[in-house]
């Protein structure tokens, strides 16, 4: 440890904080850990910053839940400002997040966090706090590596996690309206956050939702409000369900998927006051049975339930038929409940060009466009053989981890405990498990597996290799692609609606193919590598890909500056 890092451990009682005088910890800021250890049970702890370490550790010590802690471990430097605090507090408590070993007493209302610049802002976030969690480590306060939690999604969907200007201004917007909403007495109230994959709605939803429950103990119009997070998505609903566990104001029985929510709602006689629900864009627009539901449609039953329903949404992420919502559908229902509209426009997930990204829409919108060059934070590679794809990924699992096979639903896979194999004979893996409570990806053994849209929908992957089964083919002659809905084996996704002709019917089939590509190919922080089943389809995009690697050869050196 440097002499610039300054680590006291003191008993949190009043005789010994008064004592406290030590250089670059007695008026500087600081940052600090409240903490127990028990044996018995999950610990406690509560991080914060300050500038006057006495006082806020005495206002602590008066606190009622506080009082039963009995460490607190303070942290100085020569250079820490009230920016590097915040930031470091910050990073703290995301991280004993992911870390899963304390439950901690934060709350998020007091202070609203925004992602902002400052001075070395890069040096304190990694040099010092590297630094300091290391040392965290040693002191058994902290059990993983900060690259293992990183990787984590419970991490990434931190409800401390700073948000983008873009994220914040909605979210402060979103609680003003429920503080005056809550208040009145007439119909339902729905609001409306849009957003592609990638902007950053599950983070958003995460703060948001922690907040409002933050406020239930607080002095404020939404003490006392019974609030729920209702989730589609089996996997992500794990997610939220560990992350309860850190966190004093999330309880996992507030924390359900759609039909649970109006069943219990139902059975248990229960009055929402406001419902957030993620991925909206999922929920059911007709009966089924095989998930217990037995009205018309799931959105519209959660809306007479509470007092205000927030709803995620995203049309290009619709999977099913049974789900589908047109744009026409969105407005009908806009105008029905005269909804808020929200808009989440930034990409934040891929650290790729707007070039990439562009291209990846063209996709999807069937156009086969020339491949962008890939930039030094996010490469774009198209696979000419199967065992390269499975090498790729291999390896770079091995390097940074959180690297995974995903493909289109081209291949049968049943839930009948027997094991269904992708593309046998080239990719020739299985496809995945889900029944631990662990996330798919954060599995190790999964390398050895091929995720499907309905595992990985909604979060990120470090890299992803993209298979792009039969359903989708390249037709020279049009220079476009083609999509043969009768190769998806999603069948449960083609379930049919009374409310839609044949033609609509097949032009959702298709959508939804497109849909699940825009997805899967969406997944990725730093790599995306495609490789393509059908012959023209693959050739096209190699031959795309050398014109690039080509015309990189033809440019001119750059001028260095002397003559010639």
């Amino acid at each position: 440890m440097t002499n610039q890092l300054i680590i006291e451990d003191h008993h949190f009682k009043k005789g010994e904080l008064s004592s406290i005088t030590t250089a670059y910890i007695d008026q500087y800021p600081v940052v600090y850990i409240l903490y127990n250890r028990n044996e018995k049970k999950r610990p406690v702890a509560y991080i914060g910053q300050t500038v006057q370490v006495n006082k806020r550790l005495k206002q602590h010590l008066n606190n009622s839940k506080r009082r039963e802690i009995k460490e607190v471990l303070l942290i100085g430097h020569e250079k820490f400002n009230q920016s590097a605090t915040y930031n470091i507090e910050t990073n703290l408590i995301n991280h004993f997040i992911g870390d899963e070993q304390f439950q901690l007493q934060n709350v998020s209302q007091t202070r609203q966090v925004q992602m902002h610049q400052y001075y070395e802002k890069e040096y304190y976030d990694e040099v010092v706090f590297q630094e300091l969690w290391e040392e965290l480590q040693r002191r058994q306060l902290a059990k993983h590596s900060i690259d293992t939690i990183r990787n984590k999604d419970v991490y990434k969907l931190s409800p401390f996690k700073e948000l983008t200007p873009e994220q914040l201004d909605i979210k402060l917007e979103i609680i003003e309206y429920c503080k005056q909403a809550i208040q009145q007495d007439e119909t339902q109230k729905v609001l409306m956050i849009e957003g592609e994959a990638g902007t950053g709605k599950s983070v958003l939803l995460a703060s948001l939702y922690n907040t409002l429950q933050d406020y239930t103990k607080s002095e404020s119009v939404l003490k006392g409000t019974d609030n729920f997070l209702l989730v589609n998505h089996s996997e992500m609903l794990k997610t939220y369900h560990t992350m309860a566990e850190s966190l004093p104001n999330l309880k996992k029985n507030h924390m359900l998927k759609p039909t649970s929510f109006i069943n219990k709602t139902d059975n248990q006689k229960l009055h929402p006051d406001i419902v957030i629900v993620d991925e909206a864009h999922l929920l059911l627009t007709k009966k089924d049975s095989y998930n217990s539901f037995n009205y018309e449609n799931q959105l519209e039953e959660i809306i007479t339930r509470a007092k205000i329903t927030i709803c995620i949404f995203d049309p290009k992420q619709v999977l099913k038929i049974k789900s589908y919502w047109d744009q026409d559908k969105l407005d009908q229902f806009q105008k029905r409940y005269n909804a808020s509209r929200f808009k989440l426009k930034d990409q934040l997930r891929m650290k790729s060009s707007p070039q990439i990204i562009q291209w990846i829409d063209d996709i999807v919108e069937k156009r086969v466009t020339p491949i962008p060059e890939s930039t030094a934070s996010f490469e774009l590679q198209i696979m000419e053989t199967h065992d390269a794809l499975k090498n790729k990924i291999f390896s770079l699992d091995k390097k940074e981890g959180l690297s995974r096979i995903i493909s289109t639903f081209d291949y049968v896979h049943k839930k009948d405990g027997a094991s269904y194999l992708v593309d046998p004979g080239g990719i020739n893996l299985p496809w995945n498990t889900t029944d631990t409570k662990r996330t798919w990806a954060e599995r190790p053994d999964t390398i050895s597996e091929v995720g499907s849209i309905y595992t990985v929908q909604g979060f990120d992957l470090n890299n992803v290799g993209v298979v792009i089964g039969p359903s989708v083919d390249y037709d020279p002659e049009t220079d476009q692609l083609v999509i043969d809905i009768d190769k998806y084996e999603d069948k449960g996704a083609f379930t049919g609606r009374d409310d839609m002709n044949q033609e609509l019917t097949k032009k959702a089939k298709e959508t939804i193919i497109l849909n699940s590509l825009n997805v899967l190919m969406k997944r990725a922080i730093k790599g995306l590598y495609i490789y393509a089943i059908n012959p023209n389809l693959r050739q096209k995009l190699i031959a795309l890909q050398n014109e690039r690697s080509q015309s990189n050869h033809a440019k001119p050196p750059l001028f260095n500056g002397t003559d010639q």
